[in-house]
């Protein structure tokens, strides 16, 4: 993986070009960054926050920005980051990032969109975003904002062409189960662990079918024939507040059946979990998923790039719409949205790096409030 030289953030934010007028704003950039960054950090949600937030912090603020005309108006930090280009403070956030981030041996990056429930107007659909998180690392590493009236095939090939993904393992659900994602992602040097859905219709019943049989015939324990599936086998027990969850995964590295294997660019496996869940005294549920993947059969490895794809949905999108009100935020005008949903994954990030804290997130960002010094200690990773 590339190293980068780690700047601070006000290096990284001086780096953005301003797309307002020349000599005709009365407050720099990179100090309507900062305050909202900051007031994210802290807890605020919104552009009347990011105002109200400066100007009980002025006096701290002044410090380390130059506020030639004291703290921005709420309506300058909209029309600032409903004007900012979300290309150029996409690859702000992202420099900063690899900046920072550590190597770690097949990390898994999850992809994932969210929809942006509130960021719109009448009549309009939500806004999407997808996401490239992290597990390892426990950082958004990029995002992208899903085109109107497309859906998120067209977005992650654009996603994985600008993240660093040598050596890592990159996880989609089904929608992201595509040729061409799987070429991209073989194409960055990374492998990948494809949920297989009814979206790839002829594909997922011939692997369907296969697994199935080859698991009846493993379950039985029948001795090994000539014909016999050879399938690597791993099973997990979670016990946690009164639900039961047992998590079976069997792997094959016999892909040669498959009627259009050659067009999956570096498929080397299948693979099915099956989790049976039972909560108090409720009937147990059943569920079967399969997979595509570029790995070799290594189960272990397998069932961690299954578990690891759902820590998108716990570690980032419950936190940013609980802690961080993604949900409720109704910032829409130009690129507002975008930008803000970039910011807000920034702070995300520093909140989860930090480590001196014992805390949630939730927790971390009051004692931010509280305390300048830990809020500096934030803004220096």
């Amino acid at each position: 993986m590339q190293k980068h030289h780690r700047q601070n953030l006000i290096e990284h934010f001086k780096e953005i070009r301003d797309p307002r007028v020349k000599g005709r704003c009365d407050h720099e950039l990179v100090d309507v960054l900062m305050i909202g960054l900051c007031c994210l950090l802290c807890g605020g949600e919104t552009f009347n926050d990011m105002e109200d937030f400066g100007k009980a912090k002025r006096k701290w603020f002044k410090t380390f920005l130059r506020l030639r005309h004291g703290i921005p108006k709420h309506d300058t930090f909209n029309r600032v980051f409903a004007a900012l280009k979300p290309e150029a403070f996409l690859d702000c956030f992202m420099r900063w990032t690899q900046s920072v981030r550590a190597t770690v041996a097949d990390e898994i990056v999850a992809l994932d969109g969210k929809a942006l429930r509130r960021a719109l107007e009448q009549g309009q659909s939500p806004r999407v975003i997808v996401s490239a998180w992290a597990a390892g690392n426990s950082l958004v590493l990029g995002q992208i904002q899903v085109p109107d009236k497309t859906n998120e095939i067209t977005a992650v090939p654009q996603l994985l062409r600008v993240l660093e993904l040598s050596g890592c393992i990159v996880t989609l659900d089904a929608m992201g189960c595509q040729k061409e994602i799987a070429r991209e992602i073989v194409e960055a040097d990374a492998n990948y662990v494809l949920a297989l859905k009814g979206n790839q219709g002829q594909c997922h019943q011939e692997i369907k079918a296969y697994l199935e049989d080859a698991v009846a015939r493993h379950d039985q324990e029948r001795p090994v024939e000539k014909n016999a599936v050879a399938l690597a086998y791993k099973e997990t027990t979670e016990k946690d507040h009164g639900r039961l969850e047992t998590r079976r995964y069997w792997q094959s590295g016999d892909v040669s059946w498959l009627a259009d294997r050659q067009q999956w660019a570096g498929l080397r496996s299948v693979g099915v979990v099956e989790s049976v869940r039972q909560v108090g005294q409720q009937a147990p549920t059943v569920e079967r998923r399969y997979y595509l993947s570029s790995l070799n059969v290594d189960v272990e490895k397998f069932a961690r790039a299954v578990r690891g794809h759902w820590s998108v949905e716990n570690s980032l999108h419950w936190v940013l719409d609980v802690q961080c009100g993604e949900d409720r935020n109704r910032a829409r005008s130009g690129h507002a949205a975008e930008n803000l949903a970039t910011l807000r994954r920034l702070a995300l990030n520093l909140l989860k790096r930090e480590s001196t804290k014992k805390r949630g997130i939730k927790g971390k960002q009051l004692n931010a409030s509280w305390d300048h010094d830990y809020l500096l200690r934030l803004l220096s990773f």
